[in-house]
């Protein structure tokens, strides 16, 4: 048997192996939260005794962790826009920067003339000229294009990924949130594959933008264990995603429509262009750490 205390020191005291102090601190807050082990019961009864079967439970994710596994996928959840999403390592575990792209397009949104209520909070249906049409390109766990839905409830939302895994995930997430979304299966590197998708007010994506050269520079637990084709590209065409986004937009994005997308911080100038030469005007944004790492992409 060990009591509260012991088995918390224990945890963090392995974890400081590969983290720093805080985020080994942060991690053991979050894993022992997810036991049922609330932050206020730990420190008023660090003597209590904890049941055999608990141990063995945090013992086993402690192992985990100790493989470099991201505690997300440990726990098999990352929180997103307010909403505790399932992740396994077939998806990309959403971050801090992709929530600023969504508030930038929400924001945007909201300041139109489509009418972004739900319809159940109408006694008549939407016009369908005024409904907002958006495209999620490379959805992942859904995070995006089920924050939208949220956000925006009267949005039509479309969201595609080449993985059937991911897109189960997705599907599930977006059950669980409650939020509708239309899901395709489709490789939107394969330009014959866009003759199944509409044109759209708003294309959003966070595709893969990491030059398989910069491997060595990412954390080990990203690149032992996130999904690698959702992160990296090719060094000999790192922009690959962005030419087919500015290509297919060319095509499929509806009068006054945008695109947003979220880029490496290094290469914004290089994804403008790519737009420019397509004859779209951007607007770069800065994330909260003063990166850029958004562009808007607009005629």
């Amino acid at each position: 048997m060990m009591t509260v205390n012991e088995l918390y020191k224990h945890f963090v005291g392995q974890l400081k192996i590969i983290y720093d102090e805080r985020e080994s601190t942060n991690i053991t807050d979050w894993v022992f939260e997810s036991a049922g082990i609330k932050k206020l019961d730990r420190i008023t009864e660090k003597r209590k005794q904890l049941n055999n079967s608990t141990v063995e439970q945090l013992n086993t994710k402690l192992l985990e962790l100790l493989k470099h596994t991201p505690v997300q996928y440990v726990l098999g959840e990352a929180w997103f826009f307010k909403m505790k999403l399932f992740v396994n390592e077939h998806v990309l575990i959403p971050r801090p920067e992709t929530e600023e792209l969504v508030e930038w397009v929400v924001e945007d949104v909201r300041g139109t003339m489509y009418d972004v209520r739900s319809k159940k909070s109408l006694n008549i249906p939407h016009p369908t000229s005024h409904i907002v049409h958006i495209l999620d390109i490379g959805t992942g766990s859904g995070c995006i294009a089920i924050a939208l839905k949220k956000e925006l409830p009267g949005a039509e939302i479309f969201a595609i990924d080449v993985s059937k895994d991911a897109l189960d995930i997705a599907k599930k997430n977006a059950s669980d949130q409650n939020a509708e979304i239309n899901f395709l299966q489709i490789d939107f590197l394969n330009e014959d594959h866009w003759k199944s998708l509409q044109s759209f007010h708003i294309i959003i994506s966070n595709p893969p933008y990491i030059p398989e050269s910069e491997k060595t520079k990412l954390a080990k637990n990203v690149v032992d264990h996130e999904p690698h084709v959702a992160l990296f590209v090719t060094n000999y065409d790192p922009f690959i995603f962005y030419k087919k986004i500015a290509m297919f937009a060319d095509k499929h994005l509806k009068a006054n429509g945008k695109v947003y997308v979220e880029v490496h911080e290094d290469y914004s100038k290089e994804v403008q262009k790519i737009f420019a030469e397509k004859k779209f005007k951007t607007e770069i944004k800065k994330d909260m750490y003063g990166r850029d790492r958004m562009i808007c992409a607009y005629k």
